[in-house]
């Protein structure tokens, strides 16, 4: 089957259902009157290592509300700040109770019964119960589509981050994350999710020029 996207109805679950897995944005936000917001987004990833940046996408409008934006998005234009609370196995049900769209006064982290943490640098606060915390300053959002399906493209840069001291190993060439301990949730489609636990490695090979040209030429196996 060839797809076109612009034609094909719910292409979005095609997509959702193809891009998997999807690490989770657990991300909290405090608006310009001091309301702390919380809300996960799956359209999340790392793409730089200097400066350390992270990216995430949200809608503008607030799904089954006329008129009403999205609290993140909002709050993130207005501080010029967040953070980026990774989502683990133990708080996954806590982070799906944030996902509805409530009133811009509710708390997220009352209704998910999480505890808010002071934050070193920004305003909004840390998941306590999440271990590990990206405190991000925005650093560009890049509008993407058109009203009423316009998304904004969040650009942050990590200005501290909060790890958990169990998550961490120091191995021969510094630190690392022990993926075992960390437990990170995956995003699948529709209400499905998967847990990393089952992994294996691939060693990445090195390109050696002199390797390459003794076997220049020489018949496969």
């Amino acid at each position: 089957m060839i797809i076109d996207p612009r034609t094909f109805e719910r292409f979005n679950l095609i997509l959702t259902g193809v891009v998997v897995p999807r690490p989770i944005a657990f991300v909290s936000t405090i608006s310009i009157d001091g309301v702390v917001n919380l809300a996960p987004y799956s359209f999340f990833n790392a793409v730089a290592y200097n400066p350390p940046t992270v990216v995430f996408s949200s809608s503008r409008k607030a799904a089954g509300w006329q008129d009403k934006r999205k609290d993140t998005l909002t709050n993130i234009e207005e501080t010029g700040e967040f953070v980026v609370n990774v989502v683990v196995d133990d708080i996954a049900a806590a982070m799906n109770a944030t996902a509805a769209e409530y009133p811009s006064d509710v708390s997220e982290f009352v209704i998910a019964g999480l505890t808010e943490a002071p934050s070193e640098v920004v305003k909004a606060p840390r998941v306590l119960e999440s271990p590990v915390n990206m405190e991000c300053r925005l650093s560009q959002i890049v509008n993407i589509g058109e009203q009423p399906h316009q998304h904004g493209l969040v650009i942050g840069e990590i200005v501290r981050m909060h790890l958990r001291e169990d998550v961490l190993y120091e191995g021969p060439n510094g630190y690392r994350v022990n993926h075992q301990a960390l437990q990170p949730t995956g995003r699948l489609a529709g209400n499905a999710y998967c847990r990393t636990d089952d992994v294996y490695e691939l060693i990445r090979p090195n390109y050696v020029p002199e390797e390459a040209e003794q076997t220049a030429g020489q018949p496969a196996d």
